[in-house]
């Protein structure tokens, strides 16, 4: 599980690059689950709510940006 903390400490670019791999695992994850071979089925749920944190960060981010601006 990440820390919001520690996605407020990196970059869009940084943040983006781990949606990015978080996407995918989630993709092999549903893809294991549905072929009926998956070891840790809770990891589908973290792997959604760690997406969701990154996302709610990198709008904090363009948010703060906005106002600035």
């Amino acid at each position: 599980m990440i820390k919001a903390n520690e996605l407020r400490n990196m970059t869009v670019d940084e943040i983006m690059q781990k949606v990015g791999a978080l996407k995918k695992e989630l993709f092999d994850l549903r893809t294991e689950a549905k072929a009926g071979r998956i070891e840790k089925p809770h990891r589908i749920n973290e792997a959604r709510k760690d997406i969701a944190r990154c996302e709610t960060v990198i709008r904090e981010k363009s948010d703060a940006k906005h106002r600035e601006a």
